[in-house]
């Protein structure tokens, strides 16, 4: 029997250091197809996921698809305006149902037309008049656990995770005067990138990178110095930043009266575990959603927009078109750099070095991991 330590074991060690003398996380953690099968089952089907937000599936019949620790899931907008999460799956030979993001009056399966209702409640099957054992009273596809929190959608697979409320109440506390909620979405996409899903999640958490890797967009507005990176908490770490007036609508709307001083214009950073990346200020809004997709890719939900204090006024949508076009750079920049970092750590001769200050986010970061994939 082999005793070189695994990644579980390797990230143990690495956290159990104060932050005093934190390094990075071991790359075994990120290229080690065990520690990946160990964060499907004890991460992302164990804890909430982001599917998106609210506002995206404001209608009956509109609906988004996901994939979640191997399982599809549908979320539809109910007749009746609820939100339904449930298997993407069909009750016949099992082919997945719905695709992408759309509207619908009923769900039908692409391979022999069973047909259900928004609800999943099977509404007819073709030709199933002479099996005996066939009965569509009944039928339903298996319900997901479904919340809204702050507008977003979240969901998860297990049936005993305390509710999102309950898990994020200090996150809903600390940015209550912004009202996330009423936030509203106004492009989505989808990518996939060649790196880990953590080399991602991390470079979002901390902003000690930008002044570098983003020097040709944003870098030279980031000021290392005002960046301030508190201790995170059991489901989420986050870290604040101060824009300037170069972007107008970074800042509180001058019709917004509840914000005052320095939290007219405080950007908060927040990293919901596992995988929600939002970045919020007074005016707009963006946000990464991250799934794994082995141990080398990471599939990404990116949607963004603005605040509900902006989204009537003319001038602030033409910045906010500017905005996406510098969003849509600096994703490559972080592309650039966060597939190189995979490279990198790919590598025989890689070694963690130590953080920075600024790095507090990650730290919180792999003691959540480790507190979830434990030491048999």
């Amino acid at each position: 029997m082999s005793s070189t330590p695994s990644a579980i074991d390797e990230l143990a060690a690495s956290v159990a250091k104060p932050f005093e003398q934190a390094h990075a996380m071991p790359s075994s953690v990120y290229t080690s197809e065990k520690f990946l099968k160990a964060e499907i089952e004890s991460v992302f089907g164990q804890d909430w996921f982001c599917a998106g937000r609210a506002s995206s599936i404001s209608e009956p019949g509109e609906y988004l698809t996901l994939e979640l620790a191997g399982q599809p899931i549908m979320v539809v907008r109910e007749k009746n305006g609820e939100l339904k999460a449930q298997s993407n799956v069909c009750l016949h030979r099992m082919s997945t149902l719905l695709e992408g993001r759309g509207k619908t009056n009923s769900i039908v399966c692409p391979y022999h037309a069973w047909t259900y209702e928004l609800n999943g409640q099977l509404r007819g099957a073709p030709a199933m008049e002479q099996n005996q054992s066939f009965c569509k009273k009944g039928l339903q596809l298996p319900s997901i656990r479904c919340e809204q929190w702050l507008g977003w959608i979240m969901v998860t697979l297990n049936d005993d995770a305390p509710s999102v409320a309950t898990q994020l109440k200090e996150v809903s506390d600390m940015v209550a005067d912004y009202q996330m909620e009423d936030y509203y979405e106004s492009f989505f996409e989808t990518h996939l990138w060649d790196t880990n899903w953590k080399v991602l999640a991390e470079n979002f958490m901390e902003s000690y990178h930008l002044p570098v890797c983003h020097r040709g967009t944003i870098g030279g507005q980031s000021k290392l110095e005002e960046m301030i990176c508190p201790p995170g908490s059991k489901a989420f770490n986050y870290h604040t930043i101060l824009k300037d007036d170069s972007l107008s609508i970074a800042l509180a709307h001058p019709n917004n009266t509840r914000m005052q001083g320095e939290r007219r214009r405080t950007t908060y950073l927040l990293a919901i575990y596992p995988s929600l990346l939002i970045t919020l200020t007074p005016g707009y809004f963006w946000y990464l959603s991250l799934h794994p997709e082995g141990v080398g890719q990471v599939r990404i939900m990116f949607g963004g927009g603005m605040s509900k204090d902006f989204a009537d006024d003319k001038e602030a949508q033409e910045h906010f078109n500017g905005l996406k076009t510098l969003l849509d750079d600096v994703n490559i920049e972080d592309r650039g750099c966060t597939e190189k970092v995979y490279k990198g750590l790919c590598s025989a001769l890689a070694k963690p070095g130590p953080l920075s200050h600024l790095e507090r986010p990650n730290y919180d970061f792999a003691h959540y991991l480790a507190s979830k994939v434990s030491p048999n």
